[in-house]
């Protein structure tokens, strides 16, 4: 099957290549060039120049990019994505964006006879190039039937929430979650720290009740050591973030807890802290 990649960053350059090593024909298109032949010396399968040039005679096209600006540069116009699909071509957004783009890509695609599933990912980097990554997913059963399969390359899980514009709503929940939990481990590390305790002791114990969480099991012994090099960034926890509070703007919901906590993170950037992942939220604590 041919399938298409746009978008080769940290997250789409292994995702490519798992689909490539699984057995597809994958051609892909980054904008900085070096890094999609990087990705063919690495990998195989084909570069293209344009978006409209990768996707030409693919079946499924992926992508995974910044931002909504990002995916409109490489959907429309005369190089975009939708010049070069055909009746019946399925388009796969894994980037993180707004749902409101989500329903604007569905009704563009539409227009073109293809499909449309807005499909964030949630694992990381990590879980990236481990494949195990999680696919929260907005679009048409049928269409998620076809990508299911072919997303296995590269996710442990993939579920259909509901019609376009819900995987991203569920993404925003995602990251709702964890900015909430990451502050609350950072701030329990802050006090242990005060109160003279070995931490690395009090984790071990607490992390086997109710407290236990994934930011707990994967990034509390390298907040104790002071090291913030592992996976999600700030400067894109940021982004993530401002999509959320936007659409509770929208819809009416309260989030003050993710409020307070994106300030927490434009303080960690302040610092110099935006390529640092998400758990560097104690930096502050410790500058207070």
């Amino acid at each position: 099957m041919k399938v298409s990649f746009i978008g080769l960053g940290v997250m789409g350059f292994p995702m490519a290549g798992h689909l490539q090593s699984n057995g597809f024909d994958v051609c892909v298109y980054n904008r900085t060039t070096s890094k999609a032949e990087s990705w063919q010396t690495q990998y195989g399968g084909r570069i293209a120049t344009t978006p409209c040039a990768a996707v030409e005679g693919a079946e499924l096209v992926f992508l995974c990019v910044g931002n909504d600006n990002d995916v409109r540069q490489v959907v429309f116009g005369e190089t975009g994505i939708l010049a070069g699909t055909s009746p019946g071509t399925l388009v796969v957004d894994h980037t993180t964006a707004s749902a409101e783009l989500a329903r604007e890509l569905a009704g563009a695609c539409a227009a073109q006879q293809a499909g449309f599933l807005d499909a964030p990912v949630s694992g990381g980097q990590a879980g990236a190039e481990n494949g195990q990554l999680t696919i929260m997913v907005g679009g048409e059963e049928a269409d998620f039937a076809r990508a299911q399969p072919v997303m296995g390359a590269y996710a442990r899980h993939s579920q259909l929430i509901g019609g376009h514009g819900s995987g991203q709503l569920a993404k925003m929940m995602n990251q709702i979650c964890i900015a909430g939990i990451v502050q609350g481990l950072a701030e329990a590390l802050h006090f242990g720290e005060q109160a003279g305790l070995d931490c690395g002791t009090v984790i071990d114990v607490i992390s086997k009740g109710a407290a236990q969480s994934w930011q707990m099991e994967n990034r509390a012994a390298t907040m104790i050591k002071g090291e913030y090099e592992f996976g999600f960034a700030v400067d894109w926890m940021r982004k993530d973030l401002a999509i959320a509070l936007d659409e509770a703007r929208k819809n009416g919901s309260t989030l003050a807890l993710t409020a307070l906590v994106d300030q927490y993170y434009a303080d960690v950037q302040k610092s110099g802290g935006g390529r640092w992942d998400t758990s560097s939220l104690l930096t502050r604590l410790h500058q207070s």
